[in-house]
């Protein structure tokens, strides 16, 4: 079954087939589409915003939040031929489409999911309390009540969008001290409120995030989406992503006391 939560690195690659329809989200333009092994996904393309960083931001948190037992949907690598959408009629999408021919990246799509909303549903204190750790780890601002990237599968939370962690990419010049520095942004999670074990998840997610667990998933984005910088190789860029989470695993007393304190400015 496609769609599952663990899965064997490394990650499959599909060929997309058929463009179903766009997902207007944000300005990223994913879109529904449906591949060569008869499933449908939601296809993240390297040609929009902020083009492979989101992707990378996307493969690593995403695979990061797996490896820490929380529920993904299944990702992959996707890739577009010259002749893919030749005949779409939205000449944004079009540009779209030509600007990501290649490797792009891809979530299972997960039929009949709806938007976690914090009204409806009330999430258990440690799941909230990991979904928390983990987005401290990844400096991940978009978990918000206005735009919470988690849905609703058969009963169980699943998260979604992770393009928008790891900000530090977008400037490189200081990474060792953003490495190292709290998650204030966190203060408007919106699971914070629940999170009232997040002391305890530290220890146990320090445990599993071991270097050698962090370079097995930072191995895993494409030697392709890391070149194009004179400045830096792209194993020097891989380095970089490597030592960033290490880094941050290893101070991960810093972002926990801003999330603990940030949660007390709430009750």
């Amino acid at each position: 079954m496609s769609g599952i939560n663990n899965h064997p690195y490394p990650l499959r690659t599909v060929q997309v087939t058929r463009y179903v329809t766009p997902l207007r989200e944000g300005g990223s333009l994913p879109a529904l589409t449906e591949a060569d092994d008869g499933f449908l996904y939601v296809l993240k393309f390297r040609g929009a915003g902020q083009g492979v960083k989101a992707l990378i931001a996307e493969l690593i948190g995403g695979e990061t939040a797996r490896a820490l037992g929380l529920k993904v949907p299944e990702i992959v690598f996707a890739t577009l031929d010259q002749d893919y959408g030749r005949n779409e009629g939205d000449e944004e999408i079009q540009d779209l489409l030509k600007s990501s021919v290649g490797l792009n990246l891809a979530l299972h799509y997960l039929s009949g999911a709806i938007t976690y909303d914090p009204v409806v549903t009330t999430i258990d204190e440690n799941l909230a309390s990991k979904i928390v750790w983990l987005d401290c780890l990844l400096t991940n601002v978009d978990r918000t009540v206005r735009n919470t990237n988690m849905l609703m599968w058969h009963q169980e939370l699943w998260l979604i969008d992770h393009g928008a962690s790891l900000y530090f990419h977008h400037s490189w010049d200081n990474w060792e001290e953003q490495a190292t520095r709290p998650f204030a942004k966190i203060k408007d999670h919106v699971l914070l409120p629940q999170a009232t074990q997040i002391a305890a998840v530290d220890s146990a997610f320090r445990a599993i995030l071991t270097p050698e667990r962090i370079r097995a998933i930072v191995d895993l984005v494409p030697e392709e989406w890391l070149t194009g910088h004179e400045d830096i190789s792209p194993a020097e860029r891989r380095e970089v992503y490597a030592q960033f989470l290490i880094r941050r695993v290893a101070s991960s007393e810093i972002f926990v006391k801003e999330a603990v304190y940030a949660r007390s400015t709430l009750i």
